[in-house]
């Protein structure tokens, strides 16, 4: 069945320019199974119906909140059978959330050793430097 403008079916650049995504990570997620490929018009143009559209908002909300592919793959196995629940979506965001957690100190480290590195250079033209000798050790 082809889809028509009429039904809410856009073309990919539509869809690109609507959701603020670039046209090549749209056809990244096709090739690697996160979007389904799209029915195509009778001129052969991908045209994406309103589910489409739906689940790549989806998966560019789950990447800003910091989700790997394979995280949101999971992610959408469950909604695509149909078998989620509350219970194992959280348990999964946990895992996540707690990874953030992990980077976010680690940043912390890293913010406060270049802070301290960066206050101990006196910033002249100087052949010795904190910042040098603290990438170096």
């Amino acid at each position: 069945m082809t889809f028509t403008r009429a039904r809410g079916a856009i073309k990919r650049g539509e869809l690109a320019r609507r959701s603020g995504c670039n046209i090549e990570t749209i056809r990244y997620y096709e090739k690697i199974g996160l979007l389904a490929e799209p029915e195509r018009s009778d001129s052969g143009h991908r045209l994406y119906a309103p589910d489409n559209q739906a689940r790549l908002g989806f998966i560019l909300r789950g990447r800003e909140l910091g989700f790997s592919i394979e995280e949101l793959r999971g992610l959408l196995v469950l909604v695509d059978g149909g078998t989620q629940t509350c219970a194992e979506v959280k348990e999964r965001t946990e895992l996540h959330l707690a990874d953030i957690r992990a980077k976010i100190a680690d940043l912390r480290r890293i913010e406060s050793v270049l802070a301290r590195t960066a206050s101990q250079c006196s910033g002249e033209e100087v052949p010795d430097c904190p910042v040098l000798d603290a990438l170096a050790s």
